[in-house]
């Protein structure tokens, strides 16, 4: 046993030399000062050509794999239109594109400006949509009618006037023509919601659309980068109201931002929409949550080397799961199956928490969870005031197991306790239009971040239900089967995941333990706002001096550096919080 601790920490040696000159290498190149659009580039002309001449995926529209069923029958769910008092308001997917640029970007992506066409009798456009041509079209934005029959207080009005913020005409861009961007000019009173983008120096009619009167307005931000150019200061992003959650009402619109930088950066003002009277009639109705998951339930594929899987909370505390209570640890308490002895409401205090088994084969048993009663938890909640359906899927495991390093040329190496911890609640969470119930987008949780991908960019299986793939040990949530380092090249934590036959299909035995708008009725054990693990019994400090130590120089603030910036969801310090006590339970993923 000595003989191969002393090997592992001399292949931990022999890595951090050669890593101390790749530093090294580092230091002595100089970094050049970049952008905010940094990462754009520009493809050879050749391979421009080659762009544009081609087909390209924005060319075609996505659609899911299979039709969508009829919805049962309800109130506003997938009626197409939302009533938002004086202002009704559509939702159109489909366009015309009115300009394209085959580079600039992340990549060198390129970015496509489209107008939505056809636009119902009495609706009027809000702003132009845009996206990245080097994924199929699948954008959606929306279109207001006003129903006040009064012209002195309408809400929706005309500009009077435009100002030119951006113009392509002086740029050596391969381009399908000039694009000039233009903000319009509001009536006191009113708020723009959208650009208008055309393709001649003129302005544009002042029917080209509507303002939004200021009280149906709310505050907007710049969310994902799309586009922009090094050379001329220009950003396109997309757009998303500010205060985003469960009770904020702002509606996001589908027109983008666009930032200029002249001298120094400006921030174009738009706005988004307003649900003045927070209306939820489009939320879906309970048969109607019940189809939704028939359709769009994840699968969720587990590493093939995964030990620790997921169970239901009953068979956790069914097996020996134990209530303790600080100042009286010696007598911890077996918990009721629906959780109704576990202290209710409150604050994640440090007075309770929740642990294994005492009996040693116990607790080894219930660590490995039971992936064939395994079942998962539904959270559905309004978002962007009442327009989309969130449906957050919570997944439990007994255990989160040790975490797994890439240092230097040592491809995967256990870091022992690190990363260990009792109780671990994992979550992905669908987005789906209310208008329509297309499946918009999907949250992959990644401990303490995460990433919302496209529908158009998910995998998909039987039928339409998307898949996700949890990492090894850690149980984070991707797109795609692969490794993911936390770090760099050269040093980093492993997120490993992979197909297997262990395979978790969310929709099977499912529990709806959350839809206020609804009444749904908690289980007891969603209150519980305590730990669902003890804070660690052995001291991480010592467990990376032990590897700290005995490396040269400079490595060693390094590697510490290095696992210090690592989550607390990484380094296994203590259980967490229950679904209820995450910030996404009321607001929005990110």
């Amino acid at each position: 046993m000595l003989q191969f601790r002393f090997l592992n920490l001399l292949i931990f040696f022999i890595s951090f030399i050669a890593f101390s000159f790749h530093v090294s290498a580092m230091e002595n190149c100089i970094a050049c000062p970049q952008s905010s659009s940094s990462s754009s580039s520009r493809l050879r002309p050749e391979l421009l050509k080659k762009r544009e001449m081609s087909s390209l995926p924005i060319d075609a529209a996505f659609k899911l794999p299979s039709p969508l069923p009829v919805w049962p029958p309800g109130t506003g769910f997938g009626t197409g239109t939302i009533d938002l008092g004086d202002l009704q308001v559509t939702e159109i997917t489909t366009f015309n594109q009115i300009w394209a640029a085959y580079e600039g970007g992340p990549n060198g992506q390129g970015i496509s400006i489209f107008v939505p066409s056809p636009i119902p009798s009495g609706f009027f456009s809000l702003g132009c949509h845009a996206q990245p041509i080097n994924v199929p079209l699948f954008g959606s934005i929306l279109l207001a009618k006003d129903v006040t029959n009064d012209a002195l207080n309408a809400v929706l009005n005309s500009p009077v006037d435009y100002t030119l913020i951006w113009s392509s005409q002086s740029l050596n861009i391969k381009q399908t023509s000039p694009a000039y961007i233009w903000l319009p000019t509001p009536p006191a009173g009113y708020n723009p919601v959208g650009y208008v983008v055309t393709t001649t120096p003129g302005k544009p009619s002042l029917d080209a659309t509507r303002c939004i009167r200021s009280d149906y307005t709310d505050q907007c931000e710049a969310d994902d980068w799309m586009w922009g150019l090094d050379s001329d200061g220009i950003n396109i992003l997309s757009s998303m109201p500010t205060n985003r959650g469960v009770q904020d009402m702002g509606i996001g619109v589908g027109t983008f931002v666009a930032k200029v930088s002249s001298g120094s950066t400006s921030v174009t003002p738009l706005y988004c929409l307003k649900n003045v009277k927070s209306n939820l009639s489009l939320m879906p109705n309970y048969e109607q949550v019940e189809a939704l998951i028939r359709t769009y339930s994840p699968w969720v594929y587990f590493h093939p080397s995964e030990e620790y899987l997921p169970s239901t909370v009953s068979w956790f505390f069914a097996n020996g799961a134990l209530l303790y209570k600080k100042s009286d640890e010696s007598n911890p308490v077996a918990i009721n199956l629906d959780g109704s002895n576990l202290p209710q409401g409150g604050s994640n205090d440090g007075l309770y928490w929740i642990d294994l088994p005492v009996d040693g084969n116990a607790k080894e048993r219930v660590k490995k969870g039971n992936l064939g009663t395994a079942g998962t938890y539904f959270h559905i909640k309004p978002m962007l005031g009442g327009t989309y359906t969130d449906i957050a899927i919570w997944v439990f495991y007994p255990f989160n197991g040790p975490a797994r390093a890439k240092i230097g040329f040592i491809k995967s190496l256990s870091l022992g306790k690190i990363g260990e911890h009792v109780g671990d609640w994992e979550h992905i969470t669908l987005r789906i239009s209310n208008f329509d119930g297309v499946l918009r987008s999907m949250y992959f949780a990644e401990h303490s971040d995460g990433q919302w991908v496209s529908a158009s960019s998910l995998e998909f299986q039987n039928g339409n239900k998307p898949v996700a793939y949890s990492s090894l040990n850690g149980h984070a949530s991707y797109p795609k089967a692969g490794t993911v380092l936390q770090g760099n090249e050269f040093i980093g934590i492993r997120n490993d995941s992979a197909v297997s036959s262990m395979v978790l299909d969310t929709g099977v035995r499912y529990q709806v333990i959350s839809a206020d708008y609804l009444g749904v009725v908690e289980p007891p054990w969603v209150n519980y706002m305590r730990k669902w693990g003890p804070k660690i019994s052995y001291d991480i400090d010592n467990e990376i001096e032990n590897i700290a130590k005995l490396l040269p120089g400079k490595l060693k603030t390094a590697f510490r550096n290095f696992i210090k910036s690592l989550p607390a969801e990484v380094l296994g310090e203590e259980g967490p919080t229950g679904p209820k006590g995450k910030r996404s339970w009321y607001g929005d993923e990110v």
